[in-house]
């Protein structure tokens, strides 16, 4: 629709700072959405993945924010904590523009003191998971009496995960006179269920979920048995040669397997699911977010709301049975109007399911023959950076500038050689070339940063 954020009623510390991030033009579910739920509408919103709705309605709960009110004014409902995690980042940088605008991630996998004890100095906004923000409501440590917009996002995963019932009881502890935002990717009967029991005359807007053609090539390779697949993503891995590429799995079991079997033929790689720990899932995402390590090997849910830049291929290792979700697999490639790649392996059993795929586009979907590929000579895919892991964070104060001029100053390391810095609580994680990460590690276990040691090593 290419409609400038000026022309919606916003004010005008809001649209410096949209400018100043390189918002511009609404992207269509902005565009769709903004206007009404400014007027204060209650919405269902149905957009692909990266298609902006974090903007759309992080955009217009901040506008309503009465800051000098210290009291829970939104709460947004995501379905993983990595989801809640980015939500809460992005609607950091959108209220920059004001001051002293609290936003607190409550999210299990984590001790829930720490939160007990910010949420007794107060909030603006609440971005949760389910089952953390029921605890708080159980333990009386939650109060949402004052909040006038509740946001779901990407509702139907919350419901896939088992969280209707957590979701109901959350809702119903919020005022009736409030502005309920659902946001789904597909559109199943409980969707409709939720709608009819918690919003208000909502408006139904749904944005084209079908990716483009000429941004994202989809290409299905067809094998006999399921027991040709290992042999086959290898060889499609050797030959695309992705920085980053995430293949996708339908069960835990095969997410463990496959990683297992690339990692045995040369192909870095790391498994994300649901049965692991929340901190070994964070260091998962962070390894794969900064580039060290190539190939993340995932199940849906697991990786629904990853926020990862560039991603080059997206591989389906197994047929998703619903093609509305094959449709939120290939839409995390070809983002921001670069060119994406989507493989798919189809084994002779899971026809039917690709067939079901391919009616969802109103174009052939391109079948090649796996013979095609030619077998590589050897299979090699490292990654191209590493991640030191340093045992101090925002609590010692540390900050990005402080280590990376420890590795430029201290370990002689060009800026080029320093990826992604991120600082949790108590740690910190740089991403450095691998040919360099030997003289960075070491520099950092004997030398210092703020004048003090840290302990340092690199994560395997």
């Amino acid at each position: 629709m290419n409609q400038p954020f000026s022309t919606l009623p916003l004010s005008p510390a809001m649209l410096a700072n949209l400018a100043s991030l390189g918002y511009q033009q609404m992207t269509d579910i902005q565009a769709h959405t903004l206007p009404i739920i400014l007027d204060g509408h209650d919405v269902i919103a149905q957009a692909k993945t990266g298609s902006g709705k974090t903007a759309a309605f992080g955009i217009a709960l901040l506008e309503r924010l009465q800051v000098e009110r210290f009291h829970i004014q939104a709460l947004v409902l995501c379905p993983t904590r990595e989801l809640a995690d980015q939500v809460a980042k992005e609607l950091r940088r959108l209220a920059r523009f004001t001051h002293n605008i609290k936003i607190l991630t409550l999210c299990g996998g984590t001790s829930i003191g720490p939160q007990i004890h910010s949420l007794e100095h107060g909030a603006h906004i609440v971005v949760g998971t389910p089952g953390r923000i029921n605890d708080h409501l159980r333990k009386r440590t939650l109060n949402l009496a004052d909040v006038h917009t509740v946001v779901l996002d990407e509702a139907d995963r919350m419901l896939d995960m088992g969280f209707h019932e957590d979701m109901e009881t959350i809702l119903r502890q919020c005022p009736d006179q409030r502005q309920t935002l659902l946001f789904s990717a597909t559109y199943p009967d409980t969707i409709q269920q939720i709608s009819s029991n918690f919003q208000k005359d909502a408006k139904t807007i749904s944005v084209e979920s079908l990716h483009e053609t000429s941004i994202i090539q989809q290409t299905f390779y067809e094998v006999e048995e399921s027991a040709q697949k290992p042999d086959a993503i290898v060889k499609l891995l050797a030959h695309y040669h992705p920085e980053s590429g995430l293949v996708f799995c339908n069960t835990k079991m095969t997410c463990n397997e496959i990683t297992t079997y690339l990692r045995s033929k040369g192909i870095e790689a790391l498994a994300l699911h649901g049965d692991m720990e929340q901190r070994e899932r964070n260091l998962v995402l962070l390894q794969f977010s900064n580039k060290s390590c190539p190939v993340l090997v995932a199940t849906d849910v697991a990786a629904r709301g990853l926020d990862i830049k560039d991603l080059d291929v997206v591989f389906s290792y197994d047929v998703s049975p619903d093609p509305q979700v094959h449709i939120h697999r290939i839409g995390r490639t070809g983002r921001a109007g670069k060119q994406g790649l989507a493989i798919n392996l189809v084994a002779r059993k899971e026809m039917q399911k690709a067939l079901r795929i391919e009616e969802h586009f109103d174009h052939d979907i391109q079948w090649i023959e796996l013979g095609s590929i030619p077998q590589p000579e050897q299979v090699s895919l490292p990654a191209i950076m590493a991640t030191i892991d340093i045992d101090g964070g925002k609590k010692q104060k540390i900050r990005a500038g402080d280590v990376l001029g420890a590795l430029t100053a201290g370990a002689g390391l060009e800026a080029n050689m320093i990826g992604k810095i991120d600082i949790t609580e108590f740690h910190t994680y740089v991403a450095v070339t691998r040919e360099q990460a030997s003289q960075a590690l070491n520099s950092l276990q004997n030398g210092k940063i703020k004048g003090r040691h840290f302990r340092a090593r690199k994560l395997a």
